[in-house]
């Protein structure tokens, strides 16, 4: 196939794969990436699922990994950290997607360049993908989106947390807000569809829980395994692009070159180093990349990489768990911003920065970090999504705010395009 044909599948297997009670869809959108074996991976129909409630929910994981060895697709909540940690879920959740849960599909189609693999199921179910009609886009979408918080109410948060960053309880926080609408009703599959279009990014992915999606437009990895390799890629710094060439490329510098992102990546780079530390062979920890300037349709990402040895002794489960959740979403030191995100974040994260990824059946897996993402529930007609940035002791309220506003613009693009 070629590249046009291969969009034009991959289109008629996601429409395919969401008419089933539960899917998945990986999408890299050929970004080059090293560490990754696939530019899409297709997984739909249910052959057997577990679904966890954070207390056990690793070692449930664990359990079925180990009874079944089969590829699996699924997602993490970040409220997963109170299994962690001694920390506590105090919010009332909206959206009620499961705290853990996994599948194994009856069908999983891979893509990697023009190549397709039907690598379980039916290989004929590529004729009947091939033979489907996409559907018309129906008319635009125009939801009411509201802010749980006010412009004054995210300052005045900003302000106390600075406080604390003051006094030492804290170098770095995560602080995020959420926008939402409890009367929508859409298609998730068009939203989806108009997000990749207009955000395309190398974590992308559509996750369907029979009546709960995950819609996710993020460039960013949590952790992937590779043979006996972790690695990690947190973003820290964010810019605005700009349609001008020349101010464009001057922005982009700006952000390699910013004291203030710069000191919030390496607070985060130290804090996934010492998470992988957690599950490494000794001294095979290394930072591969520091401060890499990534461009993408509308902001350029500052992006560091981690990796280590995974250490024998050592469960690839309790890889995931000894780095969960990740520190981009957090703060450092990480159990004091997360005591801190519960107390002034007025919104419960759930599934917003957790992970959606997959495991295969030899243990290698690649999960992201769910931000820049639209989570709805179709039965509540609940939908939210959430934005966040890293609070310093160098952060300006007023630009962390537009910040949040940016990170924002594409899903609200989506969601109130007229």
């Amino acid at each position: 196939m070629n590249v046009t044909q291969i969009q034009v599948f991959k289109q008629k297997a996601l429409q395919y794969a969401a008419s089933f009670e539960v899917c998945s869809y990986l999408d890299s959108h050929h970004y080059p990436d090293k560490y990754g074996k696939h530019d899409c991976l297709i997984a739909f129909g249910l052959e057997n699922e577990l679904s966890a409630k954070v207390g056990q929910a690793f070692s449930a994981l664990k359990t079925f990994v180990g009874e079944h060895q089969d590829w699996m697709f699924g997602m993490l909540g970040y409220d997963l950290k109170n299994e962690i940690e001694a920390l506590e879920a105090t919010k009332t959740d909206l959206l009620n997607f499961p705290d853990l849960y996994f599948f194994i599909p009856q069908y999983l189609i891979a893509i990697h360049g023009n190549q397709l693999n039907v690598v379980k199921g039916d290989k004929t179910i590529v004729d009947k993908i091939l033979q489907l009609e996409i559907k018309e886009q129906p008319q635009p979408i125009n939801l009411n989106i509201n802010s749980k918080l006010s412009k004054q109410a995210y300052l005045d948060k900003l302000e106390s947390i600075k406080q604390h960053i003051k006094r030492g309880d804290i170098y770095e926080m995560n602080f995020c807000q959420e926008f939402f609408d409890d009367h929508a009703e859409i298609d998730p599959l068009l939203v989806y569809n108009k997000l990749k279009a207009i955000s395309p990014t190398p974590f992308s992915g559509f996750l369907k829980i029979r009546d709960k999606f995950v819609l996710s437009a993020t460039p960013e990895r949590f952790l992937a395994k590779n043979g006996r390799k972790l690695t990690s890629q947190p973003i820290k710094g964010t810019a605005k692009r700009s349609e001008n060439l020349i101010e464009d490329s001057l922005i982009k510098t700006a952000l390699r070159n910013s004291e203030k992102e710069r000191a919030e990546n390496v607070m985060i780079v130290d804090l996934v180093r010492n998470d992988l530390t957690k599950s490494a062979v000794k001294g095979t920890v290394k930072v591969e990349e520091l401060f890499g300037i990534y461009s993408f349709p509308q902001v350029h990402q500052m992006i560091s990489s981690i990796s280590c040895e995974l250490s024998p002794d050592v469960h690839f489960v309790d890889a995931i768990k000894n780095t969960f959740p990740m520190g981009s979403m957090t703060g450092a030191p990480k159990l004091r911003a997360m005591q801190l995100i519960d107390q002034y974040e007025v919104s419960k994260r759930g599934v917003y920065s957790g992970s959606i990824g997959y495991i295969s059946p030899n243990g290698d897996f690649d999960f992201n970090v769910i931000i820049r993402s639209i989570l709805y529930n179709a039965t509540s007609k609940y939908l939210s999504f959430q934005v966040g940035g890293a609070i310093t002791h160098q952060s300006d309220s007023e630009k962390e705010y537009e910040e949040c506003l940016l990170k924002a613009s594409a899903m609200m693009s989506v969601l109130v395009s007229g």
